[in-house]
């Protein structure tokens, strides 16, 4: 589940307003200017991530979760202002897509066209058609 977020973040940006003026990696920031963190890019940065294009999970299994560099991943924003329900949503998710797999063969249809749109959340451009047959359970 953390490696999907990572490659389709629920939200398209972050933007906070620094109180006082600031330099940051060499570049001034001005008091009270809009700075916006688009976590899509942000998870697919090639000095952040190896093979960052790539559906990988290992990335968040074991030792290999340490490697990931603090705030490279944000699906639920950061710092004092991070989304409440995060926890939450990361667990509902991960029930809810257990229950479907438990109970449902789902194939994507041959012809379905697959790319993210950036509305309110991140979703399917043109939808997910699929497939679905109940599973047979012996």
């Amino acid at each position: 589940m953390e490696e999907a977020l990572r490659l389709y973040p629920p939200i398209a940006a972050l933007s906070r307003m620094p109180e006082e003026d600031d330099i940051v990696g060499g570049l001034s920031i001005k008091r009270h200017a809009l700075i916006v963190i688009a976590p899509y890019v942000l998870h697919r940065h090639r000095r952040l991530w190896d093979r960052p294009d790539i559906f990988d999970p290992e990335r968040f299994f074991g030792p290999a979760r340490a490697t990931i560099p603090r705030f490279a991943y944000l699906p639920f924003g950061a710092g004092p202002r991070t989304c409440i329900g995060s926890s939450f949503a990361l667990q509902e998710a991960i029930i809810v897509l257990a229950t479907l797999v438990h109970r449902f063969d789902m194939q994507l249809l041959p012809e379905a066209k697959v790319w993210p749109a950036q509305k309110i959340t991140l979703r399917p451009a043109y939808g997910l058609p699929m497939r679905v047959a109940p599973r047979s359970h012996a």
